[in-house]
């Protein structure tokens, strides 16, 4: 039988759905602030998303139970489904959209589940839809577009969980997008992330991050576990974050994602509110803000046992603020990957060449890693991963060898590819590639043997380090690539640019009297 002809793709499936539904979205903006509008849109994807979960649990439970029990609420929890009184559902929003009242209705329904759900205290906006002032007609118009999701799902034939998480995931990378400067302090970009996840490979044990934005590392942890067919119930979260809101942000972020964390019971300033005092962490994840100024003054936290062995790091800059704070967070045998500006590989201000000294001859830093430009949508300042541990002794269960006074520098400046004019991704392939040599270098056999490779990674021991004034920039040590061999003996390729050059000069004087006859017609002859 003839196979029937396969049918076009409409624009919008060329878009991708995410994007037709970002563009949806973002024409009812009006007035409204991005940074404003995200906690609009995030927040009513939540509703819709627990709304739907609390749909499928509630007719399950009539099926098998009967209708005594769907407002029975331990039924809901203990598969950790949300439960919803009437009025907090989607399908109540949905039904009163047109109505003037809708944003008061809205804030209702996130006061009423926040109360009936303790586990999502300080998670949703407080009285938020109320006080913006928003048009009721674009308000009316956004809740349709959400509500299209669950189409969306059918057409994509995707679960909603799967769909609704992915959406969560972009509109949090667009707005970060639009939002530029500010942007980062909530999202991380998603390639840089999956880099640390892969370097680092969070399978089993607390994972710890101190500035956690949106709670992007973890989502990243938990994609990573889950691609490597690990247990979640292996690894254990806990976060900290500065912003209020976007503390609430990552609440809901990882609510809609089913992931259990502990965030604190506020948000918080890590370094005078830490809400971990005695955690000990076997993996840090993290993206401090750079080069953050004036973090705490001339006398606060000057003895903070955070820094016991080393310096007090400087208050004109926190960058070595927060790798102190993570080396007292990790376990004997943790480690850390984080971002940091460039800056902080070199750095002799205030102090923080003897603090870098410090930390490389307790021997904590395992790899360095320079990134490309233009990752950030924040920031095109050049930044770089640091990966610190607290154990490079041979490790048989995980078949690592010993790495002690070694260190792996990675030049990966060269890499990653333009996804639009102003922003580069790490491709799949970059990041398998980095991640590879470092296992290869740790002794993971399946990661192959490892080669230092001229301009892209080298081991350097410790002597070398001191050589280089303990200065960690990878290209100082990587050194140049080697450039291919064209096969063209000297002589002859020496004989073809000499006479360009003589070419090029013929012409650069033709073209100077051109332009002395064009002066003196203009009556400026010499």
């Amino acid at each position: 039988m003839a196979k029937k002809p396969a049918k076009k793709a409409s624009p919008s499936s060329k878009k991708g759905f995410e994007e037709t539904l970002w563009d949806s979205a973002n024409k009812l903006r009006g007035s409204v602030e991005s940074s404003e509008y995200k906690h609009i849109v995030l927040s009513l994807i939540f509703l819709k998303f627990i709304s739907d979960k609390f749909e499928d649990r509630r007719a399950v439970i009539g099926n098998e139970y009967g209708a005594d029990f769907v407002d029975m609420v331990d039924f809901y929890t203990m598969e950790n489904v949300f439960y919803l009184p009437e009025e907090s559902r989607w399908s109540f929003v949905l039904k009163h959209a047109k109505q003037n009242d809708i944003a008061v209705k809205i804030d209702t329904a996130l006061h009423d589940i926040e109360k009936n759900n303790p586990q999502l205290a300080g998670a949703l906006p407080d009285n938020y839809f109320s006080r913006l002032g928003l048009d009721g007609s674009k308000l009316s118009a956004l809740i349709d577009t959400i509500n299209n999701i669950e189409t969306m799902a059918n057409e994509c034939h995707m679960t909603e969980e799967d769909l609704v998480g992915r959406v969560y995931e972009y509109f949090l990378g667009k707005f970060a997008a639009s939002e530029g400067k500010g942007g980062g302090e909530f999202y991380t970009p998603k390639s840089v992330v999956t880099l640390i996840a892969e370097m680092i490979e969070p399978y089993k044990g607390k994972i710890y991050d101190p500035c956690c934005g949106s709670g992007g590392m973890f989502v990243q942890s938990i994609k990573f576990v889950d691609s490597h067919k690990g247990n979640r119930k292996d690894i254990s979260i806990y976060g900290q974050e500065y912003t209020s809101t976007t503390y609430k942000l990552a609440k809901m972020n990882l609510a809609i994602r089913g992931i259990a964390a502990n965030l604190g019971d506020v948000a918080g300033d890590t370094f005078f509110k830490d809400q971990h005092p005695d955690l000990k962490a076997d993996f840090i994840m993290a993206n401090p803000p750079f080069n953050q100024k004036q973090w705490r003054q001339a006398s606060e936290l000057s003895d903070d046992s955070r820094w016991d062995g080393y310096e007090t790091p400087p208050t004109g800059n926190a960058n070595y603020a927060w790798i102190m704070h993570m080396i007292s967070k990790l376990s004997d045998n943790g480690t850390a990957g984080f971002v940091l500006a460039n800056g902080s590989m070199s750095s002799n201000t205030s102090g923080e060449g003897t603090i870098r000294q410090k930390i490389i001859e307790n021997d904590l830093v395992d790899c360095m890693i320079a990134l490309p430009g233009q990752l950030f949508y924040t920031t095109q300042i050049p930044v770089c991963l640091w990966f610190l541990t607290k154990n490079k002794k041979t490790d048989t269960e995980h078949g690592y060898k010993s790495r002690e006074e070694e260190t792996l520098f990675i030049d990966a400046r060269q890499m990653g590819s333009m996804v639009s004019r102003t922003n580069k991704e790490l491709t799949a392939e970059d990041v398998a590639e980095i991640a590879r040599t470092y296992h290869a270098w740790r002794g993971e056999k399946d990661s192959g043997e490892y080669e230092d490779k001229a301009g892209f990674c080298k081991a350097a021991t410790l002597e070398e380090i001191k050589a280089n004034d303990y200065v960690l920039t990878p290209g100082r040590y990587v050194g140049a690539a080697e450039i291919e061999d064209d096969g063209i003996p000297f002589e002859t390729k020496m004989k073809e640019l000499s006479q360009t050059l003589y070419q090029q000069m013929q012409d650069a004087e033709k073209l100077d009297a051109v332009i002395r006859g064009n002066l003196e017609v203009l009556g400026y002859g010499e």
